[in-house]
């Protein structure tokens, strides 16, 4: 348990130390027209897991991903949802993301959450085990109605009986519903 709350402690300061520039200059970017994007959709594309757990079923998955982004008010704060899925099972994955107006119709975000794995000890792109994640990525609004979205996700200790994290990177489509 130590060592799970030190990660945490370690990728939230890592992370605050990356995106506080960005926390900083959204002030700028908001007079410079950087308005984001404000839309809340769902889209579907791939999962990749690019870590091994060093045991059975740990091995990196390639898979698929749906994903979900709920805009809360004026606030830079939104809710997602995602599923990340392999040949074997799911993980389930509720966040609540930071989100900083990069460009005109797009935006960089950060994410905390939990992953939930359907089957425990099967594989997925993001581990074999329930887990805390992190993650950073960014969404564009390419088309009317219309998004892509790439992503990292970090699964701090997401492999049974082992201390190792999962990383998926993960991209799609999205369609504007809101």
């Amino acid at each position: 348990m130590k060592r799970l709350i030190k990660s945490f402690l370690t990728v939230s300061a890592l992370s605050s130390l990356l995106v506080s520039p960005l926390v900083l200059s959204a002030g700028q970017a908001t007079a410079e027209t950087k308005n984001g994007t404000d839309a809340s959709y769902i889209g579907a594309g791939v999962a990749a897991g690019v870590t091994n757990g060093g045991r059975n079923n740990d091995a990196a998955t390639f898979g698929g991903n749906l994903t979900g982004r709920v805009k809360l008010g004026n606030a830079p704060v939104s809710v997602r949802g995602n599923v990340l899925w392999s040949d074997q099972t799911s993980a389930i994955i509720p966040e609540l993301s930071l989100d900083v107006p990069i460009a005109n119709r797009t935006n960089a975000f950060i994410t905390g959450g939990y992953s939930f794995v359907e089957k425990d000890g099967k594989p997925t792109p993001l581990g074999n085990r329930d887990a805390v994640v992190v993650g950073a990525g960014v969404e564009s609004e390419v088309a009317n109605n219309f998004l892509v979205y790439t992503n990292a996700k970090v699964g701090l200790r997401a492999y049974q009986n082992s201390p190792a994290s999962a990383i998926s990177i993960n991209g799609g489509i999205g369609y504007r519903f809101k």
